[in-house]
């Protein structure tokens, strides 16, 4: 009988155990998992954002389901045979090698429904006119933020879902944006007398050119602030009570979004059958929509979020930049929200093998 000698087949094999034996496929996974599943919740509530604004649209139910939890369990299985036939009689042998590897990833991700009363509370309730300011404080365009998350200023009121707007209120904010871009407008909260924070918004009259000091002049004119004030308190109200106010009527977050839906292009035979509300028309400042939300029979192309509802696709175009802008700060809004309470929430897990 010959002496058995190594084989190059022996090679494949042993160097899968050398591999295997000294590398953890855990951090491996961390970079490209965490973008991914990033990546993935974004989108998914993006869409679901969308969908629960042309449900309203329809008067149908809007439904939140959050991301509770994703685990994602990994494993590696290796297993390598060696096998060897001798036949004497024809003074031969034969050598089999076998290798088997197997990765198993088996994520567990946990949803939970939106619901209770503090969430509840936290849709129906006004957004604090403070945190709407800071957003503009942060830089964003006062025109843009105003005229979606705001009632009336002063008693001068926006368009809504049920009415249009006054004309002074797309005048002012436009003015109101140019005052912003000179650094003219400012905002900080103080204590007041209860030890409450109160939030004043200023008008800066000290090295402002006289085109900016005749605009911010305009916007106080619009809204019925006096002239020779330059700071107002922020108030939630419908109605002013003092002139040293700036009444601010801000919407709830059911509000922004019913609003929000009456800008979708609902197809004509869902307005005409009723099963989906007609829109207010004319539309927004300078005859432009903040948000457009197109509707087809066909999936689009190239979205930055679509979803399909009632036999149609709605989906705002991804070169949009204003829908886009305006769907991302209704999302920032949401989650200034209460999204929950402490009682225990049934749990939707999905086992993904």
């Amino acid at each position: 009988m010959k002496p058995v000698r190594a084989t190059p087949l022996l090679a494949a094999p042993l160097a899968v155990l050398a591999i295997t034996g000294c590398t953890h496929i855990g951090p491996q996974t961390v970079t490209a998992d965490r973008v991914n599943y990033s990546t993935a919740v974004a989108n998914s509530w993006k869409e679901q954002m969308l969908l629960n604004v042309v449900k309203l649209r329809y008067a149908d139910v809007p439904v939140f389901v959050d991301v509770a939890s994703i685990v994602s369990g990994y494993s590696l299985e290796t297993n390598v045979t060696l096998g060897t036939d001798i036949f004497p009689s024809l003074n031969t042998e034969r050598v089999g090698v076998g290798a088997l590897g197997r990765f198993i990833d088996r994520p567990t991700i946990t949803f939970v429904p939106m619901t209770g009363d503090r969430f509840l509370h936290g849709m129906l309730t006004p957004i604090n006119p403070k945190n709407i300011f800071f957003l503009v404080q942060a830089g964003y365009p006062a025109d843009f933020i105003l005229g979606l998350t705001v009632d009336s200023l002063n008693g001068v009121r926006n368009r809504s879902a049920m009415q249009q707007a006054d004309p002074r209120f797309y005048q002012a904010l436009a003015l109101v944006r140019e005052v912003q871009a000179s650094g003219a407008l400012e905002m900080r909260v103080e204590e007041g007398k209860d030890k409450r924070e109160v939030a004043i918004l200023y008008f800066r009259k000290h090295g402002m050119s006289p085109e900016v000091a005749a605009k911010s002049a305009e916007v106080r004119r619009l809204l019925g602030m006096p002239a020779d004030r330059d700071n107002f308190v922020l108030t939630y109200s419908a109605v002013r009570a003092s002139e040293a106010e700036l009444t601010v009527s801000s919407r709830s977050m059911i509000q922004i979004m019913t609003t929000f839906a009456s800008y979708i292009d609902a197809p004509a035979e869902h307005v005409a059958n009723q099963s989906a509300t007609k829109s207010v028309a004319p539309t927004g400042e300078n005859g432009r929509d903040p948000v457009k939300i197109h509707s087809g029979k066909d999936k689009p192309a190239d979205a930055f979020a679509a979803v399909r509802y009632n036999d149609h696709w709605f989906w705002i175009a991804n070169n949009d930049w204003r829908s886009k802008r305006a769907l991302s700060v209704l999302m920032f809004f949401f989650t200034l929200t209460e999204s929950g309470g402490e009682q225990k929430l049934p749990l939707i897990t999905i086992p993904a093998q």
